[in-house]
């Protein structure tokens, strides 16, 4: 192969511009990505890479060719598997049993929640983890009388942290092993790193719990009119029909366990009204039970029990089947819409404007901003602009209602329901893939795929939902990366920087140059994005340890654990931006918690890698 020295200091200026624009943002990372991949193209069909015979060394399909890597696949099947738990709630129950822990034990709650935390993102993607966790923090922090910005961080950063324990624990795994293999080395297993993958998690833990919470400051909540709205009650009615799990439940200390966190205001039973307290009364078919909750405590409730929300639609053929339950609310949506000032609806009662029938969707409550509602029966209050009414339906008739005149949709307020009754099909999907890529009884991407395939064909998610759940930023930056990376190792690049390092640090010992070097990807990390960084840096890795004679996989797995150290910036990893806005973060606060983090992994690395590795 002939190493064209203008080939490979133009893909350097490939690599630089890409740095730049992936890690400004001021141009879209998808158009960045496609831009890229189109001036590698350009350049090496113009201007050919050449041996020395005159054939192609770099042609179109070596360059295109990430885009099917097993990887990539990989990463984006797995987001489809992650979605599936979220969708179907396959984790409520484990968290209902934090929460238990949180009224008792607040301070080791958050012990517990982070640890939990860093335990599932090694099995799993972590994006969705931080986002089924974030509620919880919220409330460990309001029985705490703290600040949310005091934990959101300590979130993300113990999920990246168990994403550096295992192969599927984060895609940059996923893609040094990819490169590792472009490279010609062997594929790594999935428990190949865990030893120190577990030092290094377990260290940055401690420093989450102890050292975190005091870099970050005790900011409050800039008022945005979100939390009244979330926290204020609807009034709602529901009819209990013969097949509803309500009937024959009794009230316990004058709550209904299927109502929990909810306020019973009466119970109309034929022409009788009952009013609390309702202890020992048992509920019956025709009942109308009038109660007041919040948007979350009605969620939760419905959640649990999603066959409640039956007794809202009006469903000519009921039967007792499981199928049945379950597609009466699958693919359901919760939303919320404002009565709007000229609509028709104003000063009429819900039973005269005919809502269900003209939307497809279900009144389940009513809210008024301006005072709390007094009046005895939901179907009797009538309607005054501003009141907020809490919707059931599918999703499309919900987006619908962009287009009605009458109400302002809240697009924030939409949220899907999840599919608990659907949960036990998540759990054993996501287990078989887990313990199929562990044993080796399949290689990973095989099992991912299978997954995420299952995931659909058991109708834990439709294929809108599926399709929903992989994230094109991903895709386009993976496969810009992974192009970059090849014409880097074609034109020579990554020996170049290989052969530079190991001469500047000439009479260094491997020890030494490890440290080095898991410092410099560490500092990429955070500047650029996880994904490139580990593409670009494993050829380089190879080369360097081949040039001093160490088993190249140290230097692999050093990437692995670098690239991970997304801490010191925001856009470092995806959960930093996920968890900035609910804690009021600024730029800096990352910085101030996150680049200590960094210094301490490595030293940590630098110590226990040599004597692991017996690099000393």
């Amino acid at each position: 192969m002939i190493e064209s020295q203008l080939h490979m200091w133009l893909v350097f200026g490939f690599i630089a511009v890409a740095m730049y624009a992936f890690a400004s943002e001021k141009i879209e990372l998808e158009i960045s990505a496609i831009a890229v991949i189109t001036g590698l193209l350009l350049l090496f069909n113009f201007y050919p890479l050449l041996d020395q015979n005159g054939n192609k060394i770099l042609s179109s399909r070596d360059l295109l060719v990430g885009l099917a890597d097993p990887a990539l696949i990989t990463v984006l099947a797995l987001l489809v598997v992650g979605q599936g738990i979220v969708r179907t709630g396959a984790l409520e129950k484990p968290i209902r049993i934090l929460i238990t822990l949180r009224r008792h034990h607040p301070v080791l709650a958050i012990a517990v929640v982070l640890s939990t935390v860093l335990i599932i993102s090694a099995f799993m993607n972590n994006t969705p983890v931080v986002v089924i966790f974030i509620p919880l923090m919220t409330a460990l922090a309001e029985r705490l009388h703290r600040s949310t910005s005091t934990l959101m961080i300590p979130l993300s950063y113990p999920s990246i942290l168990g994403g550096m324990t295992t192969l599927i624990g984060s895609s940059t795994n996923l893609l040094v092993s990819a490169a590792a293999v472009q490279a010609g080395m062997p594929a790594i297993n999935f428990f190949d790193f865990t030893v120190p993958g577990l030092v290094l998690a377990a260290t940055g833990l401690v420093y989450a719990l102890v050292v975190i919470p005091k870099f970050l400051p005790d900011r409050e909540a800039v008022g945005d009119g979100t939390t009244t709205l979330s926290g204020k009650q609807f009034i709602v009615q529901m009819e209990i029909s013969p097949e509803s799990p309500l009937v024959g439940e009794k009230a316990i200390a004058g709550q209904f366990p299927s109502l929990k966190n909810i306020t019973i205001r009466f119970i109309q039973r034929d022409e009788k009204m009952i009013l609390p307290p309702f202890d020992d009364l048992e509920l019956r078919p025709s009942d109308s039970v009038v109660f007041a909750g919040t948007r979350k405590s009605l969620t939760d409730s419905f959640s649990d029990n999603p066959q409640i929300l039956r007794d809202f639609l009006e469903i000519e053929e009921k039967t007792d089947s499981d199928e049945t339950q379950i597609h009466a609310v699958h693919d359901q949506t919760l939303a919320e819409v404002v009565v709007a000032p000229a609509s028709r609806m104003i000063g009429r009662a819900l039973h005269q404007i005919s809502f269900q029938y003209r939307t497809g969707c279900v009144v389940l409550g009513i809210q008024r901003r301006s005072r709390m509602i007094r009046t005895s029966r939901m179907t009797d209050i009538r309607l005054e602009a501003g009141d907020v009414l809490l919707l059931f339906g599918k999703r499309k008739s919900i987006l619908r209602l962009r287009k009605n005149p009458d109400v302002l949709l809240l697009e924030w307020s939409t949220r899907e329901l999840p599919a608990l009754a659907l949960s036990w099909r998540a759990r054993l999907i996501f287990g078989a893939v887990v313990v199929s890529a562990a044993t080796g009884l399949v290689p990973i991407v095989i099992a991912a795929v299978a997954g995420g395939a299952a995931m659909i064909a058991s109708g834990c998610l439709n294929i809108h939902q599926a399709s929903r759940s992989i994230d094109r930023r991903i895709l386009l930056l993976i496969w810009a990366a992974l192009g970059l990376g090849t014409a880097m190792q074609a034109t020579g690049g990554a020996t170049f920087i290989a052969e530079q390092a190991v001469a500047l640090l000439e009479g260094a010992g491997p020890a030494f140059i490890l440290s080095m070097f898991f410092l410099l990807v560490a500092f990429f990390t955070n500047v650029l994005s996880n994904s490139a960084t580990a593409v670009l840096f494993t050829p380089v890795a190879i080369s360097i340890a081949t040039k001093i004679d160490v088993d190249p996989m140290i230097f692999v797995f050093a990437v692995i654990f670098a690239a991970n150290c997304s801490f010191a910036t925001p856009m470092g990893y995806q959960t930093n931006l996920l968890v900035m806005g609910p804690g009021h973060y600024k730029f800096m606060d990352y910085f101030k918690a996150g680049a200590p983090l960094v210094i301490l992994l490595w030293i940590v690395f630098s110590i226990f890698a040599p004597l692991y590795y017996g690099l000393v």
